[in-house]
């Protein structure tokens, strides 16, 4: 048993499409991030960092169950403890963790201060808007020029794809128009059709 503490942010989302996709037990506790519940004592226990996702895992041969935090490092580690979605080894399997570091260096933290700016700031601010949305829109031309030679990101579906679809699946947050987008399109619209996608989007069922 796998216990996903989260909520329904992408960098949430990324971790329930993988347990979905791995078709594991899983239980997801919602942390609510609008009340503030990733500062209570209980959830620093588990995040000293005080961010979803985390996840506890309970089914390994170890005296204590294995904690983790940080949305990459839990994909990495289920892909290896389940042997799917990260090749073992070769350029296959760096090519996905180039994509993957790509998303947790690039659109997320960008496309995360393009939603703050335009949708949470008190008050407008043009330099930081411009800024954020030129880079996102940079960002998506990268994509849509590497997805015009390849299905997924890396060689075949992995956790570059599953980390970056939830990110992308908010494209309406940061006003882009995946029309001018047409790769990052057809990879969008495919993805989303995997059903455990569709199921792990919807975690935690309260949001």
């Amino acid at each position: 048993m796998i216990d996903l503490y989260t909520w329904g942010t992408p960098n949430g989302r990324k971790v329930s499409i993988m347990l979905e996709e791995l078709e594991v037990e899983y239980s997801a506790h919602s942390v609510n991030i609008g009340k503030k519940e990733q500062y209570t004592d209980d959830f620093i226990r588990i995040n000293p960092n005080s961010k979803i996702p985390a996840i506890v895992d309970h089914g390994v041969e170890t005296d204590a169950p294995i904690t983790l935090f940080e949305s990459g490092a839990i994909l990495i580690y289920l892909a290896e403890k389940y042997q799917r979605f990260l090749p073992k080894n070769g350029e296959s399997r760096y090519s996905t963790l180039q994509w993957l570091m790509f998303q947790m260096a690039g659109p997320g933290p960008i496309f995360g201060q393009v939603h703050h700016f335009l949708r949470a700031a008190p008050e407008p601010v043009p330099y930081a808007i411009d800024r954020y949305r030129n880079e996102t829109d940079r960002l998506y031309g990268v994509l849509d020029k590497h997805l015009s030679t390849n299905d997924y990101l890396a060689s075949e579906y992995s956790i570059a794809d599953i980390a970056t679809y939830p990110w992308i699946a908010r494209h309406e947050w940061h006003q882009v128009n995946l029309d001018n987008h047409p790769n990052v399109k057809r990879w969008y619209q495919m993805v989303g059709k995997r059903p455990a996608v569709e199921a792990g989007m919807t975690v935690p069922f309260l949001n």
